[in-house]
């Protein structure tokens, strides 16, 4: 008797638990971290409400994960911490044997590299920012800092690096005068310059290489990776996702076409041809 009462018990239990159980582990969120260029903060604000969208269409549950510095989140990564990045710093020879690979792409136009100083700078030449000093969000920045490095070096102009941590922190500097000039993606100036009234003037400006990406580790069920593709692609079909991505464009005032488009690996190969060329070291 109460052997049969234990036995009933245990399936009670059972029926009760088991299915939460089984919940708990769908809900087991995948990492998804986002390259530094902006504060975390306003970040944050641009991202999460794209990913809770994604994640509500695609039954794929995604959590925002951002690391302090982008030198902590790309060794996050190499050690595979995130599933998902959003990012165009794992191209280079070392990580690319990490098997990451790309499956969206913002459907705007591309990213240049440049180097910039403010409207009123006397500064009209690479040449003559020689010994001066020049913000770069990080050493691993492609845009802010591979691709202005490299033209630089071969110029023959020797600069001081100051390294700020993101871009807007580089602008920040830019604009209160305690750097020269700055290195910067063209777009993410832009989009700083329209929100807080700056205006500069260019000294360099490089070829166009295809936005940051949305990179998948291989860990990933190709099930999973399709559904996340297909809802971040569909986005501008979607009123709700339309909704979605106009607010964020507000937030960050992005005047490009909004939503995401499907990508590939080969979308990337002319990174890949800078880096077999460049003359600046490329993180590992």
């Amino acid at each position: 008797m109460y052997r049969k009462m234990l036995m009933s018990l245990g399936l009670i239990l059972a029926a009760i638990f088991g299915p939460l159980s089984a919940t708990r582990a769908a809900e087991q969120p995948y990492t998804f971290n986002v390259l530094n260029q902006r504060s975390i903060a306003l970040t944050a604000q641009y991202w999460n409400p794209i990913l809770i969208y994604v994640s509500k269409k695609s039954g794929v549950p995604l959590e925002l994960r951002l690391a302090k510095t982008v030198q902590e989140g790309n060794a996050l990564a190499e050690q595979g911490a995130y599933d998902f990045l959003f990012t165009n710093h794992f191209f280079t020879p070392e990580r690319d044997r990490l098997g990451f690979r790309v499956i969206v792409r913002p459907a705007g136009r591309g990213i240049r590299g440049q180097i910039v100083v403010p409207n009123d700078s006397p500064l009209k030449s690479l040449q003559e920012l020689d010994g001066k000093e020049v913000a770069f969000p990080s050493p691993d920045a492609f845009a802010a800092f591979q691709l202005p490095m490299d033209a630089l070096l071969k110029a023959k102009v020797n600069v001081k690096p100051v390294f700020t941590s993101n871009q807007e922190a580089s602008f920040a500097q830019l604009k209160v005068g305690t750097v020269a000039a700055a290195a910067v993606n063209d777009t993410i100036l832009e989009r700083y310059a329209r929100r807080e009234g700056f205006e500069y003037r260019l000294l360099w400006n490089s070829e166009a290489f295809n936005d940051l990406c949305i990179m998948v580790s291989p860990k990933v069920s190709k099930e999973k990776v399709a559904a996340v593709r297909d809802a971040f692609v569909n986005m501008t079909n979607d009123p709700e996702g339309r909704r979605v991505l106009e607010a964020g464009a507000e937030l960050l005032k992005i005047k490009d076409k909004l939503g995401f488009m499907p990508a590939d690996n080969r979308d990337y190969e002319n990174y890949r041809a800078f880096y077999k060329n460049t003359r600046v070291k490329p993180p590992s």
